[in-house]
């Protein structure tokens, strides 16, 4: 699974420290095509807030109710300045969802 695959959810768990549900991403791509690379992570990016949106989340995490979710983008390769500005904006769309969208380098 990776960012690549817009239609799937790459992993699904729960933060043992802090209670959140976390969704994470697979982001195995270089940076060197960095409006192509934001296309797909925009893309796939709109599928897990879909997933959280339409309530398909709660059929594979319980109970959830109230509780913070963490989308992560696992990243092999760390991001450019315009990587930053996607994130900021990505957050201040889903404030009314208690969803968060943080880029987490992988550990290679």
């Amino acid at each position: 699974m990776s960012v690549q695959e817009s239609d799937v959810i790459d992993f699904i768990g729960t933060d043992k420290r802090t209670g959140a549900i976390t969704l994470s991403i697979s982001d195995h791509l270089d940076w060197q095509g960095a409006n192509e690379h934001l296309f797909i992570r925009q893309a796939k990016l709109n599928r897990y807030v879909d997933f959280i949106e339409s309530g398909d989340i709660y059929e594979h995490k319980r109970p959830i109710s109230g509780k913070k979710i963490i989308i992560q983008v696992i990243g092999r390769y760390n991001p450019p300045d315009e990587a930053a500005e996607f994130y900021k904006h990505a957050n201040q769309a889903l404030p009314d969802l208690n969803v968060e969208v943080l880029f987490v380098p992988s550990l290679q």
